[in-house]
């Protein structure tokens, strides 16, 4: 099932094993440790593990945090920047910092727009990678004006394009799509992003790695001085 986002993400079904005894135990094992019933909850887990060994016990749903949003037009940089920076950052910091990349973060059954939003709350740094097509996209426009109102760091990547080619252009302003307010608030985030120090990128000549490797040290860098108010406000109140 194919779902559109800026990035342009596909998610895939994956099977999972399935029972009508097995389903019941489980639901009712999750209700009973919802309601603090311990025992009663072990109980249930003990009949579903009777009722079919094969099936992976009860764990709890995965907690979704995220520091870095990533923020990139798929068609461009999905299988390049987007993606080995996404990589990168998860190797720098042995999977510690979390990046909100849409086709690596949602699954099956989430909500896309939600989603991005609260990836875009959560963030601390955010990564626009700016493209030839980036401004076909309303939701790479969307999620630009979300980060800059959000005043989130904002670290942009020119990618094949110059800062200054960073105006919203005329056939998305005169479109009747976008409400005056949305065109206003897509023209003030590029304007913000134009007038960020950003790193620039010419996919004919310039070499991709150094580019990405750069781009991770940017945003460990601006994360680790974050942290570091909060570890002298816990120092001084010892």
């Amino acid at each position: 099932m194919a779902v559109a986002s800026c990035g342009g993400m596909q998610q895939q079904r994956s099977a999972a094993p399935s029972g009508p005894s097995a389903i019941s135990s489980r639901l009712n094992a999750s209700a009973e440790a919802v309601a603090g019933d311990a025992p009663a909850a072990a109980r249930w887990t003990g009949r579903f593990d009777d009722d079919d060994d094969q099936l992976l016990p009860l764990r709890p749903a995965p907690s979704k945090s995220f520091d870095v949003f990533i923020n990139h037009r798929g068609v461009d940089t999905k299988h390049n920047v987007a993606r080995l920076l996404y990589d990168r950052l998860e190797h720098l910091s042995g999977g510690r910092v979390r990046s909100f990349l849409d086709n690596k973060s949602m699954r099956p059954g989430d909500r896309l727009g939600e989603s991005i939003d609260e990836g875009i709350r959560q963030c601390k740094v955010a990564v626009a990678i700016f493209s030839k097509r980036y401004f076909d996209s309303e939701f790479c426009l969307h999620e630009l004006a979300s980060i800059v109102e959000s005043r989130k760091v904002l670290i942009p990547i020119f990618y094949g394009i110059k800062p200054s080619e960073l105006i919203l252009p005329q056939a998305v302003a005169d479109s009747k799509d976008h409400a005056p307010r949305d065109i206003e608030r897509f023209r003030l985030a590029l304007q913000e992003a134009k007038y960020t120090v950003g790193i620039t990128y010419d996919p004919d000549t310039g070499d991709l790695a150094e580019m990405v490797y750069k781009a991770a040290d940017a945003v460990m860098e601006r994360i680790q001085e974050m942290a570091v108010p909060q570890r002298q406000m816990i120092a001084s109140r010892l």
